[in-house]
Parts: structure tokens; sequence; C-alpha cells
């Protein structure tokens, strides 16, 4: 009886990542790359910070919900420092994948995004002072392989070359304050032992500060605010893609704490495979076959990665 309600749950937590990111990608895409249209004008949506505030303050609401109903969890030791830079690098890498959008289509942030394990890894050894396995390597170099082999660009106009050269860097830029985020949020688990539901809180409720005081100074507000009146369709865009956000944040801490971050692991990496089919359905986002045979490099890495790359050998 308790195998088939484990099952039962596990199908509840990876339909859940599936669904609430699946959704996620597609309104990130049509609200990032999207022409929204004004009587004879078209503009698109370039107010990132005020995006990532409005996810954020979800997400911060959404885990304060989660710790005074079903995530109680005992107190909470550990240093606002601590807290406010891992928000800092957080927001920073969300404001840079979000900006990256403008510059290179979704299959090429997703593929890039999924390199993240390289910086993590470096940052580990550098900070850390961790030592990884022979097939660690091997499998985060499969990565690597894979992220080349796609962001390798022949006879392709130098003007297109620089637009996505920009987007490339906002990417490297993405990577490298995730691999911080993970460096800091290591250190928190093993001085602290923070727990999940606090640190969903706390790195959320410091990004909405750092964002806001971003989206008030720079009049980045006013503009958003103009803007969301003339395309209402933007803030519904906004709003549910926020909500998605974090309904999925809560089917990642639940599969992690239920069955642990392998399964977790593998569930959001094939999440984010489908994710790439789904851009290339829905939005036209033609892949060469040598971005299909790198995508799959990059994946198989990820996979084995998932399973094996815990191991000493």
């Amino acid at each position: 009886m308790s195998q088939h309600h484990g099952a039962g749950k596990l199908i509840i937590c990876t339909a859940g990542i599936f669904v609430c990111y699946f959704y996620f990608a597609i309104l990130q895409e049509k609200l990032t790359r999207g022409q929204y249209v004004d009587g004879d004008n078209t503009e698109k949506f370039t107010y990132m910070f005020a995006l990532v505030f409005a996810q954020c303050a979800v997400n911060c609401i959404f885990a304060k919900l989660l710790l005074v109903t079903v995530m109680k969890q005992e107190e909470d030791t550990t240093k606002n420092l601590y807290y406010a830079t891992s928000a800092l690098t957080y927001l920073l890498a969300m404001v840079s994948s979000n900006m990256a959008l403008q510059f290179v289509n979704y299959p090429t942030q997703v593929v890039a995004k999924a390199a993240k394990p390289i910086p993590i890894m470096i940052m580990g050894s550098l900070i850390g002072g961790k030592v990884y396995s022979f097939k660690k390597y091997c499998f985060v170099t499969l990565i690597v392989t894979g992220v080349v082999i796609f962001m390798y660009k022949d006879n392709v106009p130098l003007k297109t070359i620089e637009g996505e050269g920009f987007g490339k860097i906002l990417l490297v830029l993405s990577l490298m304050m995730d691999s911080l985020t993970s460096t800091i949020q290591e250190k928190m688990r093993g001085e602290h032992k923070t727990k999940s539901g606090h640190m969903m809180f706390n790195m959320n409720m410091w990004s909405v500060f750092f964002s806001g005081v971003v989206v008030l100074f720079s009049g980045e507000l006013f503009n958003f605010l103009k803007f969301l009146q003339r395309h209402p369709a933007a803030l519904h865009h906004i709003i549910t893609l926020s909500i998605c956000g974090a309904l999925g944040q809560y089917f990642i801490f639940l599969t992690v704490s239920e069955f642990g971050p392998l399964t977790c692991s593998v569930a959001t990496t094939t999440r984010k495979c489908f994710t790439v089919i789904a851009s290339v359905i829905f939005f036209g986002n033609s892949l060469l076959p040598r971005q299909w045979l790198a995508t799959f490099f990059v994946f198989l890495g990820l996979f084995l990665d998932s399973f094996y790359g815990k191991t000493k050998l």
C-alpha cells in the first residue's frame, strides 16, 4: 500500500514539475521574445528587473504560506549576510538569463544553462576545496562538448553574431552567478543546516528588496506600469508565469525532501529536454542536425551525472 502511495506521490511531484515549468517556459519565451501590438506600433517587453521583482514577490508570499501551513520547520539560525549575498547572485542570474532571451532563442538558453555543473565544480574546487571523481569530470566534459557544438556558428552574418554574442555573454554571467549561489547555499547548509522553506522565503525576500530598489531608482517602475497599461495581456502573462514558477519550486522542494536530489535532478533534466522540443514546435526555433546532436550530448551528460556523478571512482 505504501509503495503505491509513494509511486502516486512521485507521479504527482514529477507531473507538477513538468506542467509548471513547461508552461513557465512557454510564457517566458512569449513575454521576452514576443511582440506586443498597440495600434500600428509593436514593441518588446524589456523590463527584466520588474519581471524578476514580480516573480520573487510571488515566490516569497508562497514560501511564507508554506512555512505557516504544510512546511513547518524549526527555527532558522542562518546569517542574514548569507541570505543577502545569495539573493544578490540569484537575482543577477535570473536577470541575466531573462535578458539573454532578447538576443538568443530559448533552446540556446536552456542548453547553455544546462552547463551549470561546470562553474559549480570550478567554484567548489577553488572556494570549497572540493575534490571530484574522474567520472564527474568525464560527464562534465560531455556537457561542455555538447554546449560548444551547439553554440558554434558557421557562415552567419556579422550583425547576428554580435547580437547573439552579447546574449551568450549574459548566459555566461548567469552561469557564474548560479555557481556563486550554489557555493553560498552549500556553506549555509554546512554551517546552519538551513532548511529549504527558510531558504526559499529569505532568498526571495532579499531579492524582492534588491530588485525593488533597482526598479524604483532606475525609473523602470513607471515605464513598466505604462507598458502594462498599453498591453494588459503582458500583466496576465507575468502573473501566470510567477505562479507557475512558485508552484514549480514547491514541487522541486517536495521531490527533494520525499525522494532525494537524484530523482529531482532526473525530473528537472527531462523537463528541460522537453522544453527545448516544445520551443521548437511552438515558436519555430528550428535547430540544425548538429545542434540536435549537441543537445543529446548535453542531456546525456546531465543524466549520467545525475545517476553516477556522486560515486567516488
